[in-house]
């Protein structure tokens, strides 16, 4: 049952997203709910509360910020992330994005491919820093990471 059963992005202070950014939050979303993998370990001799888990993030005061309860709302944990780690593998995402899209419209498949890997390869930089950041907070696999990178994404978009 280690898992999240519903995500909630704190994005009412933010500018609306373009179309692009949108549709990356609905498939991140829309993945994240299909699978994942969200375990909360012991920490400092507690164990905390057994999933599944409602995840709200949001950005507060330049930090980003995991407001984890039960799906019975009892509060199982609560940190807060630097951003810091995070700003130029997300304006690297932001920038290839844009260019993936671009490419889109009017290149050939085999640039499209191209730029496809690395946006990829972007998108994989940031999962693995954000693993690194939540190491003793909450355990994701490495798809979950990507997912949860994406939703980061969106909401560093109107930050």
């Amino acid at each position: 049952m280690s898992h999240i059963v519903h995500i909630e992005l704190d994005d009412a202070n933010l500018p609306p997203p373009t179309p692009e950014i949108e549709q990356e939050r609905r498939v991140a979303m829309f993945d994240l709910m299909e699978e994942n993998t969200f375990s909360i370990p012991e920490r400092d001799g507690r164990v905390a509360p057994p999933g599944p888990y409602n995840v709200g993030l949001s950005i507060r005061d330049k930090r980003l910020v995991f407001d984890v309860t039960t799906s019975t709302h009892e509060k199982a944990a609560e940190f807060h992330l630097s951003l810091s780690p995070f700003r130029q593998v997300v304006k690297d995402y932001f920038q290839i994005c844009k260019s993936y899209f671009d490419a889109v419209k009017t290149l050939p498949p085999s640039q499209i491919e191209t730029i496809d890997m690395a946006r990829r390869g972007i998108h994989n930089e940031g999962a693995r820093i954000l693993q690194e950041r939540l190491e003793g907070k909450v355990e994701v696999d490495t798809d979950t990471a990507r997912r949860l990178f994406t939703l980061i994404c969106v909401l560093h978009f109107g930050g």
